[in-house]
């Protein structure tokens, strides 16, 4: 065969050796903004090592091996006892491993936190998403189990450790534990109420047996899990260890692997409890009401994978769009790929400075923040990762067939994309969720209206759209009905309002005109073509150039 014919040229470098943080404008200028100035050097040094190390050739490796390796289930040892161990790939445990020691489940306690991690989230799951979910678990632990301040003093400091200690062991052997979670069950799902699984209590304070089944039970391979069952005063919310004080397995029996879309690298397990051993966290029967700051912290980290998976997309395209040619020219300097670009990164921007703004909250912790919080988390998760698939999939048609085969790693980008939408409640259920803090709480509406405002009188178009939507508020007929388009509705202009505060000015335009002001189609690319578009797409290049 003629070497002649396999000459390749106009074929894009990988896009790898770059610095994921530093090269993502939108998010260095969050943290800058969110970050006290007394955090912020220590903040920038240790984001800026995250962000080569989540840009590196071996990060990448670990991500495509840990997917192609996914994770396999071994119920019993070689003489038929029952073990019930996940075993990883290496490369898993080098990206957990990696993530842990750079503070990936510790924002409780430290100066600006939830701001640190959440940026530390974004950048560090562009490498691989699967891992993220015992990430995010581990995390949202801590204000569950701080409502019994002896079991938070025993397994706070070892969740929030930077230290990672692969393998089944007692607590008080290691110096870092991941936590699991198993809520939902065969028969009600996102109806935890429903739950079947029973907890009777035991002679010692607060301990109970369980019995009964999990549908999906999160990262099974972790030290410990929250569970919901049903004990003798109610839906109560337990912590169940893997291993005993004693230093026996408690009862805990994996029946299956899921085997899903995506997340591949990540183990979710149907599990069998019979008899096994738990301790109660919070009273008897507020079992909901104790697990509900997981939960919320859990649905933020939804919008920041999202949000780290849009950015990754978009990143991908941009970069493939600079070297690649087609038609005498760069893609990039095409009007409509342009305009396409364009749209895609003002969306990736829109998440990433609402999920920012949603983990300086945490920090600040006042009662008007956490109104706040009560409204704008359930609206940004409905929002933001139903935008991801979306984004994802414009991204890979920039790519055109080299997006499409493995090796890009932009199918397995849209196989994880609709994940976060459906995982700590789908998309009906975030809307319900803000019809019940706008009829229960009236501070959440107050606190968001206050914070929207801060923007009125900048663009005429934010300035109507938040009209509009005090109309539409003040509708309640039909509204369950109603929900989804409201709630899209808030989101949008909470995003608009953020970004007409502290974007460039041709992003909030941008934004403003196709998002809030209807000059925009159905698809992305669609923009109107009078925008300053180069310097959108400029902004998004992941070289920083």
């Amino acid at each position: 065969m003629a070497a002649t014919t396999h000459t390749v040229t106009n074929q894009v470098p990988p896009l790898v050796g770059h610095d994921v943080f530093a090269a993502d404008r939108a998010l260095t200028e969050a943290v800058e903004r969110h970050a006290a100035p007394e955090v912020l050097p220590v903040a920038l040094e240790e984001l800026g090592e995250l962000g080569r190390a989540a840009g590196s050739a071996q990060a990448q490796d670990w991500g495509a091996q840990a997917n192609a390796f996914p994770p396999v289930l071994r119920t019993h040892d070689r003489y038929g006892h029952r073990v019930d161990e996940v075993e990883f790939h290496p490369s898993w445990h080098r990206l957990l491993g990696h993530a842990v020691s750079a503070g990936l489940t510790d924002a409780w306690g430290r100066p600006a936190g939830h701001v640190r991690r959440a940026a530390g989230f974004l950048v560090w799951t562009q490498a691989e998403a699967g891992h993220g979910c015992p990430l995010s678990m581990t995390h949202a632990a801590v204000p569950a189990l701080r409502t019994d301040p002896a079991l938070a003093a025993e397994w706070e400091p070892l969740l929030t450790s930077h230290t990672y200690v692969k393998g089944l062991r007692t607590p008080r052997e290691k110096t870092g534990v991941l936590l699991g979670m198993g809520m939902t069950e065969k028969q009600g799902g996102t109806d935890v109420r429903s739950n079947t699984t029973r907890a009777e209590p035991l002679a010692g304070e607060g301990e109970y047996l369980l019995t009964g089944h999990k549908w999906f039970c999160s990262a099974p391979m972790s030290d410990g899990f929250l569970v919901l069952a049903q004990a003798p005063g109610g839906p109560t919310c337990f912590l169940l260890p893997r291993v005993l004080p004693d230093g026996t397995r408690n009862v805990f029996a994996i029946q299956r692997l899921k085997d899903k879309l995506g997340n591949r690298s990540n183990a979710s397990a149907e599990v069998e409890f019979d008899g096994t051993w738990a301790r109660r966290v919070g009273e008897e029967g507020r079992g909901v009401r104790t697990i509900i700051e997981m939960v919320a912290a859990t649905r933020l980290d939804c919008v920041v994978g999202s949000a780290a998976l849009m950015r990754q997309a978009v990143a991908q395209a941009v970069h493939h769009s600079t070297y690649r040619s087609a038609f005498g020219g760069p893609l990039i300097d095409k009007p409509l790929m342009r305009n396409v670009l364009a749209d895609l990164a003002l969306e990736s921007e829109a998440a990433t400075v609402l999920a920012m703004r949603l983990a300086a909250a945490y920090d600040t912790d006042t009662a008007e923040e956490r109104a706040f919080l009560r409204l704008a988390v359930p609206a940004a998760k409905y929002w933001v990762t139903k935008r991801c698939p979306a984004v994802v999939g414009e991204a890979l048609e920039c790519l055109g067939g080299n997006g499409y085969v493995e090796e890009s790693g932009m199918p397995r980008l849209l196989r994880e994309a609709p994940l976060n939408s459906i995982w700590e409640g789908s998309g009906n259920v975030q809307a319900l969720d803000v019809l019940r803090a706008l009829q229960r709480e009236p501070g959440a509406l107050d606190a968001f209206l206050r914070e929207v405002g801060r923007a009125r009188g900048a663009d005429h178009r934010l300035d109507a759209a938040i009209t509009g939507l005090l109309t539409e508020l003040a509708d309640l007929e039909g509204i369950e009905a109603r929900a989804r388009r409201l709630v899209e509705r808030i989101a949008l202009v909470l995003q608009g309002s953020l970004l007409v505060r502290w974007a460039p000015p041709e992003v909030s335009d941008a934004f403003c005109a196709s998002r809030l002001g209807g000059d925009w189609g159905s698809a992305f690319g669609t923009l109107p073509h009078t925008l300053d578009l180069a310097s959108v797409v400029a902004r998004a290049r992941p070289d920083g150039a």
